[in-house]
């Protein structure tokens, strides 16, 4: 499928889910109505256990999906004002399975259901059961039958072994509390040669909001080198976000962790 035709798919299929999108306001900052969020943990070694504290997740856990729509989901955020030429550079096609990781209130979730077709799935998991309350629901109202809604751990997707082409994190990495251990479930879910996309707020001494500093434990650069370490190349970076990166990477060897690729960016 090229460009266009998917552009065309998305955009055809999906204009009537969500508001029309906004202009970006390209200042990185904190949600005017989010709950406070604790501090993330220092910065550790890549090869740490637990890289931020439980308390950064505390609120997702019990959140109300219809409170959390209006944080995530609203004109000004940057991911929500850029979904479409998000999942246009996604690369979605028929027949694709895709793993929303941090899938939240599912921004994502049904835009990749209704571009994958009925012979693909969407495995749509969140560590907070109420948001994946909210993701079967999302998927009933929306008469999406290709989407898996499922509960993960901090430490576990619950993918399938090789049961997925692509992973999408957008806005969640930094979340994770053990991002080694997610990486290497990421890793053994995705086919050989698999693609695992992360989008996250850029964090610039200087530049970038205290609420991003204090939130967001690692830059870009750091994040690179912990997927790389885990078993992936960098292979794309487009640069069409402001407030956040986007990073393609694809899987290396056939183990999490190998050293197939020791000089890959």
């Amino acid at each position: 499928m090229n460009d266009l035709h998917l552009s065309a798919l998305v955009l055809i299929g999906l204009t009537n889910l969500v508001p029309a999108a906004t202009p970006v306001v390209a200042v990185d900052r904190e949600p005017a109505t989010a709950p406070a969020t604790a501090p993330a943990a220092p910065t550790r070694s890549v090869h740490s256990d637990r890289a931020v504290s439980p308390l950064l997740n505390r609120h997702y856990q019990d959140g109300d999906p219809r409170d959390w729509t209006q944080v995530f989901e609203r004109p000004g955020r940057e991911v929500f004002d850029q979904r479409f030429k998000i999942v246009h550079a996604v690369r979605p096609h028929p027949g694709m399975r895709i793993a929303d990781i941090g899938a939240g209130t599912g921004l994502f979730t049904v835009l990749f259901a209704r571009a994958v077709g009925p012979d693909g799935v969407v495995y749509a998991v969140d560590t907070s059961p109420s948001f994946v309350a909210g993701l079967q629901g999302l998927a009933a109202r929306y008469r999406v039958d290709n989407i898996v809604a499922a509960v993960s751990t901090q430490e576990d997707t619950r993918l399938p072994a090789a049961g997925i082409e692509l992973a999408f994190v957008c806005d969640t990495y930094h979340h994770f509390e053990y991002p080694r251990a997610m990486l290497d479930s990421i890793h053994q879910a995705l086919v050989p040669g698999g693609a695992l996309i992360i989008i996250d707020y850029r964090r610039r001494p200087g530049l970038s909001s205290p609420w991003v500093m204090q939130h967001v434990r690692a830059d870009r650069d750091r994040v690179v080198e912990e997927v790389r370490q885990a078993g992936f190349r960098l292979v794309e970076e487009p640069d069409f976000l402001i407030e956040n990166y986007f990073l393609r990477f694809e899987k290396r060897g056939d183990t999490a962790g190998s050293a197939a690729d020791p000089g890959a960016p």
